[in-house]
């Protein structure tokens, strides 16, 4: 299970009604083909071994004790491969038939687990045969003389794998209003199986994913689903094989309806961990389980999951503009309430034509028509300094301009300089005094211009820019009221141009698309040749990729070698319907260097996010020290650059 991945598998074989011999030889080809693709669990469908619809010859001695045979050829089968199998039977016990999953490794029967909601309405019969099963484990005896476990409260745990633990139910028991996998999930589970014989109607796959998708995010788990299809009696019904595989709320692989198609997935289990520890919602009285344990061997699980390499940024269109829309309205939605709180009907923002403060002002500018009150309350401040181009100023004056808001401009290259005569600073000497002396200057003047106005200057820096600390301490990092803080750069991006998509006016159109166009920069060194000389990613590094190793930091508390592994999967390809729009490429080499200045950057620079002003959080990740991100400023990043330093590279082979 490298790094927390642990590969599973839904497969359906094409069986026939009541030929347990002929079943059993299906299942063994499966599992072989299991076995090449280095499948660890794999799930099949309920009643396999005999098929689900075999009605009352469920009741005859034959069909029972041909089950049972075949069951222990494929528990035998289950030697030497590396995998928890899980395969559903009718189990007779003390005059009482019961629908089993059992499970299978090394060789042996581990136990097996009843259904313990039995459908007898519509199509559904199985009362007519079988029991509901117990939760509470006993202890029942195989055709071959070995006794094993039966009951709900089971739990399969490889010994080698601590993190992992696996539970299972059948069919039904996930539709009903309090499904087996709660309890099992509260008592640790985090895979869940699910053998199934879900026959189709119109509509009942949607819902059917849906279930699957939503117990999975429900429980913070896995979710493997395998389902009967092709081989099933169709005398009334008919049986899809609709397998699939999904990992908190995602749906990481499904089948094509109708083909007994099999799905193989990589579950990410650390991951899953990971958000349980962050979640103290998800906890309960588990009644007690019995675990029992089997071996699986460690092995690196080769990746086959498409990886995102724009986290924070939904890859369909509609997806996304639906996402820009919700959170420039809770934005402009929690700015308003600040500027009702505190009677306040004027707003100061700073516009430098780059694409932060445009976002600011887009917002501001919402907020005001949501209070229906003047957009001229809103000062929209120009302060051209030493690195300023005459295309960041243009568009910012044209923006200014086009949004109806009021115009202001205070050149700060004067109040500057006598700064730097005041502090003996050489003007030529362009180090962190010349830089930061021009963004505490900025700030200065918005906050007094804020006071003549008695109104709030809006803050502009986003999430990325916080995560690595590129901000002017008491400069450019405070505000009053920081409507892009948990904002992060890659999504700055899509919601101006979805502003500019939707806005409905062509002039504003234009002048967004071109600040789009801009290359992000803070503007504080001359320009060379008129054009801007400081280009902030060739500095800091790739936003796209800050971003990627924020997200998988905060959300999921990966290491940096887990980080590196998925960024490499995620920047060496690109699908989906907008692949083309973003084709990341990135060497291992270029990966590694800027995920170690991340780190050194993120660790060093807490202090500034310790102290950030309040802000709208819209969504799972945020850095505010009031909500999401609790973390000393003086913590050592000794353990994750420790980590990351390990990952050498070699010219031959890349990064190990």
């Amino acid at each position: 299970m490298k790094d927390g991945f642990i590969k599973a598998a839904a497969l359906t074989p094409k069986i026939r009604v009541a030929d347990p011999a002929y079943n059993r030889r299906e299942i063994i080809g499966r599992l072989e083909e299991a076995e090449r693709q280095r499948a660890m669990v794999v799930v099949l469908p309920e009643l396999c071994i005999t098929g689900y619809t075999c009605g009352d010859l469920f009741l005859m001695d034959t069909l029972l004790d041909q089950a049972q045979d075949a069951l222990l050829a494929i528990a035998e089968e289950t030697n030497g491969k590396n995998m928890l199998v899980f395969a559903g039977l009718p189990f007779p016990w003390n005059g009482r038939l019961y629908n089993v999953a059992a499970a299978m490794a090394n060789g042996a029967v581990l136990g097996l687990v009843p259904k313990m909601c039995i459908p007898n309405y519509n199509e559904f019969y199985e009362g007519r045969y079988f029991t509901p099963g117990m939760e509470k484990p006993m202890e029942v005896t195989l055709k071959n003389g070995a006794r094993v476990p039966m009951g709900s409260h089971l739990l399969f745990c490889p010994d080698s794998m601590r993190q992992l633990k696996i539970g299972a139910e059948i069919c039904e028991d996930l539709w009903t209003p309090c499904p087996p996998s709660i309890s099992h999930a509260l008592a640790g589970a985090n895979l869940i199986a699910n053998l199934s014989a879900s026959d189709e109607a119109t509509g009942k796959d949607c819902y059917r994913k849906s279930l699957v998708e939503g117990q999975s995010a429900r429980l913070l788990c896995g979710y493997v689903y395998a389902s009967a299809g092709e081989g099933e009696s169709t005398q009334d019904v008919v049986y899809s094989a609709h397998n699939m595989i999904a990992e908190n709320g995602i749906l990481l692989a499904e089948a094509q309806r109708f083909q007994n198609q099999p799905v193989y997935g990589e579950i990410d289990i650390q991951r899953l961990e990971g958000q349980r520890r962050r979640m103290s919602t998800f906890a309960g009285q588990a009644a007690p389980y019995q675990e029992i344990s089997f071996h699986l061997h460690q092995e690196r699980v080769e990746l086959s999951r498409w990886m995102d390499p724009l986290p924070f940024v939904p890859g369909k269109r509609e997806e996304r503009r639906k996402r820009c829309e919700e959170i420039l309205s809770i934005q402009s939605m929690g700015l308003k309430k600040r500027l009702e709180h505190t009677e306040c009907q004027s707003a100061v923002v700073g516009i430098s034509g780059g694409l932060d403060s445009t976002l600011a002002l887009l917002v501001t500018v919402r907020a005001f028509d949501l209070l229906e009150i003047s957009r001229q309350g809103i000062q929209a401040v120009t302060m051209p300094g030493f690195g300023t181009t005459d295309r960041t100023y243009g568009n910012a004056v044209s923006l200014i301009r086009c949004l109806g808001v009021k115009f202001r401009e205070v050149n700060i290259r004067e109040a500057v300089q006598i700064h730097f005569r005041d502090i003996a600073q050489s003007e030529q000497n362009h180090d962190v005094t010349y830089e930061n002396s021009q963004a505490r200057e900025r700030t200065q003047i918005l906050m007094d211009i804020a006071n003549q106005e008695n109104g709030l200057v809006i803050g502009t820096g986003d999430m990325s820019e916080l995560a690595l600390g590129w901000a002017t301490y008491n400069g450019d990092h405070m505000s009053m009221y920081g409507v892009n803080a948990s904002v992060p750069k890659t999504l700055v991006r899509h919601l101006v141009r979805y502003y500019a998509d939707t806005c409905g006016e062509e002039e504003l159109r234009d002048i967004l698309l071109d600040i789009l166009d801009t290359p992000v920069s803070p503007e504080l060194l001359p320009p060379k040749d008129g054009q801007i000389s400081q280009k902030t990613e060739d500095i800091v590094g790739p936003y796209e990729l800050h971003d990627f190793f924020l997200y998988h930091m905060l959300r999921s508390g990966y290491s940096p070698a887990k980080i590196f592994r998925l960024a490499v999967q995620a920047f060496g390809t690109a699908e989906g319907e907008d692949a083309a729009a973003f084709q990341p490429h990135y060497s291992q080499e270029t990966i590694l260097k800027w995920l170690k200045v991340f780190i050194r950057r993120f660790f060093s620079q807490q202090f500034k996010r310790s102290c950030l002003p309040d802000g709208p959080k819209v969504g799972t990740v945020a850095v505010s020290p009031r909500g999401d991100l609790r973390m000393p400023s003086d913590a050592s990043a000794a353990a994750w650059m420790a980590q990351a330093e390990a990952l050498e590279y070699r010219e031959d082979n890349g990064v190990r």
